[in-house]
Parts: structure tokens; C-alpha cells; sequence
């Protein structure tokens, strides 16, 4: 059983649905103080609702990743909030779907600016509450597509995705001496809005193509996470854990057959 981390205070960026949503549930759930960071602040405070009402600790704030500005206001609001920072989701980000040749440099630009830029504005303006505590834990949400594997029309997304785990690497190392870990969790397929709404065709190609048979729920990467941001993982930094019911392990859809 992990330690509690209760009253602990928590940032979850992107966290108004998907596995954003998941992982503030999952956080408030275990006793922590959540502050749930989204660009739709309705859609944020929805979240809240339901945390409060199933008895957890979580509010909502409009924020969007790419701003500095935004960031530094975020940062500010969970230590008046919460009294500080012990632990940061980055989690917020955007995968729409453009293949080469049809990509314009907006799009390019979108999605880096979100998923990879917007990372790293978080853990600047959280790192002075981080290291105010004496420790602290950062989780980037990743993914198998950039880091592991590729997918037509995700360019953009994958790369932003890879360039991720690249922060994460020498920000542990830089950030080691404050007693920060900064570790990331890599999910596979996994049942949110944004799959569900990519059809139920992609959905039942992606099933056959994992050995378990199914997507992955939200819950499935929030509790990865809270291992990353326990006491007990205290020891590992710069790491990766693949959250994907198994699905980058066959060579071939001839390996799911034989099953």
C-alpha cells in the first residue's frame, strides 16, 4: 500500500475530460487537493463538482498551457488555493489529425505549442512552489505514438510527443538536487472523448491490435501516475512507464493470431 498523499497539493493540466479527468479523480480520491486546469473553465468546474461531491477537494481554473502568462497564474492559484505545489500532471494536449503535404505551419505550430512548449511553461512556473517544499514530483502525460510508434497524420503529435520524454530526461537531472522527480507515463489507446470519437471502426481495429482485447481505461494511466507521485517512487526519475494493455510488444498481427 503506497503512502498517503493526502492534502497533498496537485496540478492537473488538461484535466476537464479524458485522462486529465481521470487522474484528478483518481488524486482527489486518495485525499489530495486538486487544482483542475483547462482551457474551458465551465468544463473545469464541472469536474470539481463531481470531485467535491464524491467528498474529494478540487477546483476548477481557465488556463491555457501555451501562455506563460496563464501558467504563472495557475502556478499562483493552487499555492493560494492549496498552500503550495507538491505535484505536477502535465497532462493538457491536442492531437488533431493532419498528414503531410496538408499540414500548414499553424497546425504544426498548434500542437507543439499545447502538447510540448505548454510542458515546459508548467514546470517553470510551478518549479519555484516545487522547490519551496523541499521535494516534488512532476508526471507528463506522453503517449506510445512519437516515443514508441507511428501513426498516419500524428507527425505533429508524435514529435511533440518524443520531445516530451526528452524534457523529461535532463529536467530530472536538473531538478535532482531539489528532490523533484520528473518522470513520464506513455498511454496506449485509451477510452476517452477524443477515441470514442475517432469512430467505432478505429476503436475495434485498435482493440485487435492489443493482446488484452480492450482499450485502456482512464483510471488505468491515473493510477501510473500516482505511483510516479508516491513516496515510494522517490527513486526513480527520468523514467517511462507504457500504459497500453501490451500493445507495442507483437512484431506482427500474425503474433495476436496464434493467440
Amino acid at each position: 500500500m503506497l503512502t498517503t498523499i493526502a492534502n497533498r497539493s496537485v496540478i492537473v493540466t488538461g484535466a476537464s475530460k479524458g485522462i486529465g479527468k481521470g487522474i484528478a479523480r483518481v488524486f482527489a480520491s486518495k485525499g489530495a487537493r486538486v487544482l483542475i486546469a483547462s482551457r474551458d473553465l465551465a468544463q473545469a468546474d464541472a469536474v470539481g463538482a463531481e470531485i467535491r461531491s464524491a467528498g474529494g477537494i478540487a477546483s476548477g481554473l481557465a488556463a491555457d498551457v501555451s501562455s506563460p502568462e496563464d501558467c504563472a497564474r495557475m502556478a499562483r492559484a493552487a499555492v493560494e488555493r492549496h498552500g503550495g505545489i507538491d505535484i505536477v500532471c502535465c497532462n493538457a494536449g491536442v492531437f488533431p489529425a493532419a498528414r503531410l503535404g496538408a499540414m500548414s505551419v499553424a497546425d504544426w505550430d498548434q500542437v507543439l505549442d499545447i502538447n510540448l512548449k505548454g510542458t515546459f511553461l508548467t514546470v517553470d512556473a510551478c518549479l519555484p512552489a516545487l522547490t519551496a517544499r523541499g521535494r516534488g514530483r512532476v508526471i507528463v502525460t506522453s503517449s506510445i505514438t512519437g516515443p514508441i510508434t507511428g501513426y498516419p497524420g500524428w507527425s505533429h503529435y508524435a514529435a511533440s510527443k518524443a520531445g516530451q520524454l526528452g524534457f523529461v530526461r535532463t529536467a530530472a537531472i536538473e531538478l535532482a538536487p531539489h528532490n523533484i522527480t520528473v518522470n513520464a507515463v506513455l498511454p496506449g489507446n485509451i477510452l476517452t472523448e477524443g477515441v470514442e470519437a475517432l469512430g467505432p471502426e478505429y476503436i475495434a481495429r485498435m482493440t485487435s491490435a492489443i493482446p488484452q482485447r480492450r482499450l485502456g481505461s482512464v483510471e488505468d494511466v491515473a493510477y501510473a501516475a500516482l505511483f510516479l507521485a508516491s513516496d515510494e517512487a522517490a527513486f526513480i526519475s527520468g523514467q517511462t512507464i507504457v500504459v497500453d494493455g501490451g500493445q507495442v510488444l507483437p512484431e506482427s498481427h500474425m503474433a495476436l493470431e496464434d493467440l
